[in-house]
């Protein structure tokens, strides 16, 4: 297996879907002769010519235009956002077309398309560049949610992404594209969609988390057990949308007690869906409610500021502690 960072599993899994499916094509602003603001499909034009991976105007809303056009014509569009932020221009055509497109159909058109962005605070990208706006999709029916925290799985959840054949909404966490390698297979491989995964085993309390910060609970979890001897598990949910929430469950089940982390604004996000799911189906498991550790529900502050406002170890070894001695 070779050695990669996130944003090479990334271009890896997009190379297997272009060299495996003809009616893979790949676009976005920038996303050709330059490869992406940050290189991801870097080499891809080249290998695979400019009618497969190719520039697009700065215009997200086409973008999103070309991508459904595309997808009911029995293409796999890859389309490329550049950031998170720009989203809002393209939400139409994300939200009404492409995740209502099999409903309104009867099942005659389908929107195999995969919307790939990059999000994440902690790198003081300037306004708009950072928002974890996960939420606005996580709401609407019809469109897979995807959020990746190590390479091996960014390069089986594209790959899986690209083969499924209703939209999946694909974040990359700014502060993991170059953040550490991981063992990846450089042959085909898929992650399961909707799977979560237990990154770390515990018996006292669970934290349910995504993205970055399934690094940040870690740090936490390594804290607390070698201070402490507290043992907590961490689940990954790799899709947020829709939630596992049988290893949610499970876990439950075993620790009495949990958590959710997550990087977006507290209100109306994962973490409350998470919440809800857990009292439905194991609320009388519980020793404690479960606690949320996210942003305040503020505007994403500038970049002097966001070390403050993004959930960090300490914060969540306080919320531990909180649960435990309830």
């Amino acid at each position: 297996m070779a050695q990669m960072n996130m944003k090479e599993a990334i271009r890896d899994a997009l190379r297997v879907e272009l060299k495996r499916d003809p009616n893979v094509i790949l676009f976005g602003e920038d996303v050709g002769n330059v490869g992406g603001v940050f290189r991801a499909t870097e080499g891809l034009q080249k290998e695979f010519g400019e009618e497969r991976v190719f520039d697009t105007p700065l215009a997200e809303s086409a973008i999103g235009g070309l991508a459904v056009g595309l997808g009911i014509q029995g293409f796999r569009p890859v389309a490329e956002i550049q950031f998170v932020g720009f989203i809002f221009e393209a939400l139409d055509q994300m939200a009404v077309q492409a995740a209502r497109m099999r409903y309104r159909s009867g099942g005659r058109y389908n929107s195999p398309i995969v919307f790939r962005t990059p999000y994440g605070g902690g790198v003081k990208a300037a306004e708009l560049h950072t928002d974890a706006l996960e939420g606005l999709l996580a709401q609407t029916p019809g469109i897979k949610v995807v959020i990746p925290s190590n390479p091996y799985d960014a390069k089986g959840l594209m790959i899986a992404a690209i083969r499924d054949n209703d939209p999946v909404f694909f974040m990359e966490h700014l502060n993991l594209y170059h953040a550490f390698r991981d063992e990846v297979p450089e042959d085909d491989y898929t992650v399961e969609l909707g799977k979560a995964k237990v990154v770390r085993e515990g018996s006292d309390v669970t934290i349910i988390t995504y993205g970055m910060m399934v690094h940040t609970s870690v740090k936490a979890a390594e804290e607390l057990e070698k201070t402490k001897g507290i043992k907590v598990e961490v689940i990954d949910l790799r899709t947020v949308s829709p939630i596992d929430i049988d290893t949610i469950v499970a876990s439950v089940k075993k620790t009495n007690r949990a958590i959710v982390v997550q990087e977006a604004q507290k209100s109306a996000g994962v973490g409350a869906e998470v919440v809800a799911q857990i009292n439905e189906k194991a609320i009388l498991h519980l020793e404690a409610p479960v606690l949320r550790i996210a942003p305040p529900d503020t505007i994403y502050p500038f970049a002097q500021i966001e070390d403050s406002w993004l959930p960090n170890p300490a914060r969540i070894i306080d919320g531990v502690h909180k649960v435990l001695e309830f």
